[in-house]
């Protein structure tokens, strides 16, 4: 028996809490991993809330993230007490996650941590730093335009956000910052944003063509603000689209397009190719500012994920949270 968060359904209504559960609930699969650290990401509250239609199965052990030691590896990839990361694969949604004391994973889920990146700075990254490196490396190896005009990030003040400006910023680019909650501006500031803007600019119906404004975007909210930042990129930009805060639908124009070239790239953290990622983490590990990283980071234990869950949905919480498993 290992200890865990467990989501169960009971008459159509979901619920979670902390339960002793069977190792047979976290599959067959051969890499077993001792979790030290998990973490909690908008996915995971829309797990422990039944929401999205993301598990098929109850009960279920959530984390879309994890970090710890292996154990054993029946497939002889990694030697037991080595240091990994997993994410993606639709683990904590489709197979049991990171909010465990243990996990079952497949070897080609798994990533080595890379350099001197310790397991709790992994996850005070996790899911929502990968994402936000996979955009910015993405943007960095197709944008055409230069950087005198900033990146902008919208949803700022979120977990892929967050982590977005500081990546960015440490990178060299001059970020702009976009969020609904102007009460962060310290905050977005000491990530690195040199400039704030509100999120209102953006939640509208734009023209075809606005003023050339930033030369790269990463985009967390979707929606109209997509369509705005979009019409607002300089010629040669890209847009990275990681989220969809605000609606999955925009109504928008092809000119950017066909008048400044530009580009729209999707983010995939969850199917990520396992070489991509590995990269990804490098650059991580390479640019991280760990003191930075501990300024924006709180830590919970397993008893206190299930009452979390309607923070995260409302918007509530700002940078990263990370989950001492055995806490």
């Amino acid at each position: 028996m290992v200890r865990a968060v467990l989501v169960r359904e009971l008459d159509g209504q979901v619920g979670a809490a902390v339960e002793d559960v069977s190792e047979e609930l976290l599959g067959d699969d051969p890499v077993r991993v001792k979790v030290q650290y998990s973490t909690l990401n908008y996915k995971d509250a829309m797990v422990l809330r039944g929401l999205g239609k993301l598990v098929r199965s109850y009960p279920h052990v959530p984390g879309i993230d994890l970090a710890g030691e292996v154990v054993e590896d029946a497939t002889g990839t990694f030697e037991p007490g080595t240091p990994v990361v997993v994410t993606g694969f639709h683990v904590g949604e489709r197979h049991a996650g990171g909010l465990c004391e243990e996990a079952h994973v497949r070897p080609e889920w798994v990533v080595p941590l890379p350099g001197d990146l310790g397991l709790r700075d992994a996850m005070a990254v996790g899911t929502a730093g990968l994402t936000a490196m996979l955009a910015l490396r993405s943007i960095e190896e197709q944008a055409r335009s230069d950087r005198s005009r900033p990146l902008l990030v919208t949803g700022a003040a979120g977990g892929v956000g967050s982590l977005a400006v500081a990546f960015a910023a440490a990178r060299g680019w001059k970020v702009a910052a976009s969020t609904g909650r102007p009460q962060e501006r310290a905050y977005l500031e000491r990530l690195g944003a040199s400039e704030i803007i509100e999120r209102s600019e953006f939640s509208r119906n734009p023209r075809p063509l606005e003023s050339e404004r930033f030369s790269a975007v990463i985009d967390a909210v979707g929606g109209q603000t997509f369509a705005t930042a979009l019409a607002q990129l300089g010629h040669g930009g890209v847009l990275a689209s990681v989220g969809l805060a605000a609606g999955h639908a925009f109504c928008g124009s092809v000119m950017p397009f066909l008048l400044r070239g530009v580009r729209v790239i999707g983010i995939d953290s969850t199917l990520a190719p396992l070489e991509d990622r590995r990269l990804a983490w490098e650059a991580i590990a390479r640019d991280l500012d760990r003191e930075l990283l501990a300024s924006v980071t709180s830590e919970v234990g397993l008893n206190e994920v299930p009452a979390l869950a309607d923070e995260i949905l409302q918007g509530k919480v700002r940078g990263r949270i990370v989950v001492a498993v055995g806490r």
